[in-house]
């Protein structure tokens, strides 16, 4: 058996997990995993031990003499790992930071929302910064525990060190002005857009996720994307500097009014854009453990995750939002 210079503890549970249980659908059901997930694990783990930890027949699943030597070794192994976490138990005791991005945007509000209702004893505390790249840094500086938006419209560096759940496909809108010629329109259709200069972020280095959005979805349909404007903190300050250029906004269906301004949906196809809950990969909080709980039953009520026939997302996306296919 050889010795790798880094395990992770993840491998080794699922291992015990086995081991235990003699039995791969019982030891998935155990971690609340898919056992298609517990073996690929497994296997991994006997990749970097170079060794193998199972018999397995059609009939009964046996330790192998290296996985006998292994098994009270990585008992151990986890048993400190729980007493670490139980060490600093008195730290979660602290406020689950979650940014929200704006303060209008329906998805993540009523996340929280929910998770406050099932953790009362938490204190699950909103931010009002920014969009998912400008998120995902502070996320991972430990600044943020958890954030909402498109997670594969983040760079792969940043992607490496966070998690991601997803949360809803959420109608993607226009915001006009209320004199402009599509505003009579009850929908737009985004191939009415053409000629068009709309803003999505460009040059907002915290939201490049959602301007990438916009790139893909506007490909080939010219239209053209509005250029940097001054960066605006704030709904007040964002319609203000809005309404002084009078561009067209791509937005979401739940984006909240502005002054002097429409709201409709896209259509011809229905374009989406797909919503996340990110959080760093290693955090241990209640509160995000009802973040999570509360972003599972709130999308599965509201039938977040059920995409409209015809619907547009970017092939980037399908295996973010569909993680299991």
């Amino acid at each position: 058996m050889s010795v790798p210079a880094h395990l992770d503890p993840r491998l080794l549970r699922a291992f015990v997990a086995v081991a235990e249980e003699l039995h791969f659908t019982r030891a998935a059901a155990a971690l609340y995993v898919a056992q298609q997930a517990l073996s690929r694990d497994v296997r991994r783990l006997e990749r970097e031990l170079g060794a193998e930890l199972f018999l397995r027949t059609t009939r009964q699943v046996t330790l192998t003499p290296d996985g006998e030597r292994l098994l009270p070794h990585a008992r151990r192994v986890l048993a400190a790992q729980d007493d670490l976490l139980a060490a600093f138990a008195a730290g979660q005791g602290r406020p689950l930071l979650v940014d929200l991005n704006t303060t209008g945007l329906v998805t993540g509000r009523r996340v929280l929302l929910r998770a406050r209702e099932l953790a009362p004893g938490c204190e699950l505390m909103a931010r009002y910064e920014s969009g998912l790249t400008g998120a995902a840094a502070d996320l991972l500086a430990g600044r943020l525990d958890a954030s909402f938006g498109r997670f594969a419209g983040l760079d792969a560096a940043l992607r490496s060190g966070l998690e991601q759940q997803p949360v809803r496909y959420e109608p993607m809108a226009v915001v006009l002005p209320e004199d402009h010629p599509l505003a009579r329109l009850p929908e737009v259709p985004v191939s009415a857009l053409a000629g068009e200069t709309v803003y999505a972020g460009a040059g907002n280095p915290r939201t490049r996720e959602w301007t990438d959005l916009a790139l893909r979805l506007f490909g080939g349909r010219s239209v053209r994307l509005a250029p940097p404007q001054p960066l605006a903190v704030g709904d007040e300050e964002f319609g203000r500097v809005m309404a002084k250029t009078r561009t067209p906004v791509l937005a979401v269906v739940d984006f909240p009014p502005m002054p002097g301004t429409v709201r409709r949906p896209l259509v011809g196809p229905v374009p989406l854009s797909p919503v996340s809950l990110v959080w760093r990969k290693g955090l241990s909080h209640p509160g995000l453990d009802a973040l999570r709980r509360a972003a599972a039953e709130t999308a599965r009520a509201q039938g977040w995750l059920t995409r409209p026939a015809g619907a547009w997302i970017p092939a980037a996306d399908e295996a973010v939002m569909n993680p299991g296919h």
